[in-house]
């Protein structure tokens, strides 16, 4: 057995099949002068040829993943027209006459082991999709180089030191049982779309094989626990099989409880909402049953594009959420860039420590002509369905009077135009930042609601990095500093009498849903993935027991304490009601 990282949830079973690595070995070769016109003809066919692939490769996939997630390829064609790496490659070829195709390769292995260097994981992880763009080129520089591809008549796990998503492309999902990489990273595009697929994926396996894997050796991969077993016993075989089914026979029970309402055993209503960052997830939305929609990152519809989206672009698509979600709640953040999320349009600053510095509602103050045209389009939207504003990172009275004061200037210019909204559009900010904790009884004053963002609020209370692998054990969630921090948040909205609602990745781990049941939280915004799961939880969970459980909370010292608390009030088995 060995042991790497679940990088796409389930178990797969099946033989084995392995890409063999591609390796680019040709000569140095090098011009004469007169040749460089020649060269660079080449140079520009060869990058028309990788683009018109690409597009082919995008339509070809979008059936499968959605606009999305096939949104990685822009990327790729972004790679083509770079200036940076083409005066790299036309840098090469015409100071030292050297051929196309040996410049190319120069140009990838410099930016490869320049991303690589980089203590960043999302960057290194990026160094994939530069290859990825150079081995295309490569190939039409070179002529047609036979690519090996999975069978097309027999289920198979795929194996490879690393994947590319041009590679995924390929993927028969009704064949690929499963993949396995040496390399890669959680938030690769490849594992990206392993999760879109459902497909199970283990990866980071460099240097924990005794023996490589082969072409048809039988492997269980259990993309939860992030185990390979190469050729197991046939005793392991069943065992799996056995699991296998239960996941199954557990997922469709599950599914039986999305038409049920969210309450408790004793008759205390929940309302489990969705973090969404796209139109396109609303259908899965609806299917496992959320209440709303609690937070709509609208940080995506401002990614993988070469421009800011205007104002009638944002205006439909928040219309279409809230007119699908049909009068029930859908709270939208404002843009929420910086710290580890970019836009290649927008210049940021270079930072030391970027979560601390120029980010969401910060840039936002700054650039108020970006942060009016995305309140103008929500507004707008509202006019719709029951839409909400929702201010990230917010940390004094004085960022929530400059926020307001720009909605308002918003709001008037509509009023002339003549454009209709809904003029007591409620506003809330996001707690996550322990500055707003302290003086959560003064901006609990100023807004309707507060949403707690777990997230950040939990890096930024125990001080660590959750992006930092050196550190990222140290992120617990569960340490008791934060469990008072939620609990003195809690007590300053409720004495304001304004709601208060938990998004971020605590709200939907169920064995978080004690500590909601024993604050008096009654909404918890998820990850679709996750609604069922709490459901089912929340059905067997007793309102009526939530002051004991907080009681036996605040005597704990340690988070050790604290789960053996949640673990006792933790109700998990699937019911049908």
């Amino acid at each position: 057995m060995a042991e790497g990282i679940g990088a796409s949830s389930g178990i797969a079973m099946g033989k084995a099949f392995v890409i063999p690595t591609w390796e680019w070995d040709f000569p140095e070769k090098l011009i004469d002068v007169t040749d460089l016109a020649y060269e660079f003809e080449r140079l520009y066919d060869g990058i028309r040829s990788s683009k018109d692939e690409i597009e082919t490769i995008k339509q070809e996939f979008v059936s499968v993943l959605g606009e999305e997630q096939t949104s990685i390829f822009d990327a790729h064609l972004a790679i083509l027209e770079d200036p940076i790496f083409m005066n790299e490659v036309q840098g090469i070829m015409q100071r030292q006459y050297k051929a196309a195709e040996v410049a190319v390769k120069e140009a990838i292995e410099k930016f490869v082991n320049m991303f690589d260097l980089l203590d960043d994981q999302y960057m290194k992880e990026r160094a994939l999709d530069i290859k990825d763009v150079g081995n295309r080129l490569l190939k039409h520089l070179l002529g047609a180089l036979e690519e090996t591809f999975p069978p097309k008549d027999q289920p198979y796990i795929l194996v490879a030191k690393e994947l590319s998503p041009s590679q995924m492309v390929h993927l028969d999902i009704n064949l690929a049982l499963g993949l396995v990489t040496m390399l890669g990273g959680k938030t690769s595009h490849v594992a990206i779309m392993a999760r879109a697929m459902g497909v199970p994926y283990v990866l980071g396996l460099e240097g924990k094989l005794n023996t490589p894997i082969q072409n048809g050796d039988y492997l269980i991969i259990d993309g939860d626990e992030g185990k390979v077993y190469i050729n197991p016993s046939e005793a392991l075989i069943e065992e799996y099989k056995t699991r296998k089914a239960i996941l199954q026979k557990l997922k469709d029970k599950l599914q039986t409880l999305a038409h049920l309402p969210a309450q408790t055993s004793d008759g205390v209503d929940f309302q489990l909402a969705a973090n969404i960052s796209s139109v396109k997830e609303l259908d899965q939305v609806l299917k496992n049953g959320a209440s709303s929609v609690g937070l709509f990152r609208t940080e995506f519809v401002y990614m993988d594009r070469d421009s800011l989206p205007l104002e009638e672009e944002q205006f439909e698509i928040y219309r279409q959420v809230a007119e699908k979600m049909a009068g029930n709640r859908v709270v939208i953040r404002t843009l929420d860039i910086g710290g580890d999320k970019s836009l290649d349009y927008i210049e940021l600053p270079e930072e030391d420590n970027p979560s601390l510095g120029y980010r969401a509602i910060r840039i936002s103050l700054d650039r108020t002509d970006l942060f009016k045209t995305q309140l103008r389009a929500i507004l707008r939207a509202s006019h719709y369905g029951n839409i909400k504003i929702l201010y990230p990172m917010i940390s004094s009275l004085e960022e929530l009077r400059k926020a307001n004061d720009v909605l308002e200037t918003a709001k008037r210019e509509l009023r002339e135009q003549g454009m209709p909204f809904q003029e007591e559009i409620e506003v809330g900010i996001m707690i996550e930042v322990p500055a707003a904790v302290i003086i959560a009884d003064l901006l609990a004053e100023k807004v309707d609601f507060f949403s707690i963002g777990t997230n950040d609020l939990v890096q930024y209370i125990l001080a660590v990095d959750r992006m930092n692998e050196t550190v990222a054990h140290l992120y617990d969630p569960f340490h008791p500093a934060v469990l008072r921090m939620l609990k003195s948040t809690v007590e300053a909205a409720r004495s304001a009498n304004i709601h208060v609602s938990v998004c971020g990745e605590l709200a939907g781990d169920i064995r978080a849903l004690p500590i909601w049941i024993g604050l008096g939280i009654t909404e918890l915004s998820m990850s679709v993935q996750s609604i069922l799961r709490v459901k089912n939880s929340l059905l067997q969970s007793r309102f009526s027991e939530g002051a004991g459980i907080w009681s036996e909370l605040l005597r704990c010292a340690n988070s050790k304490d604290v789960m053996e608390v949640l673990n006792r009030h933790l109700r998990q088995d699937v019911l049908t009601k």
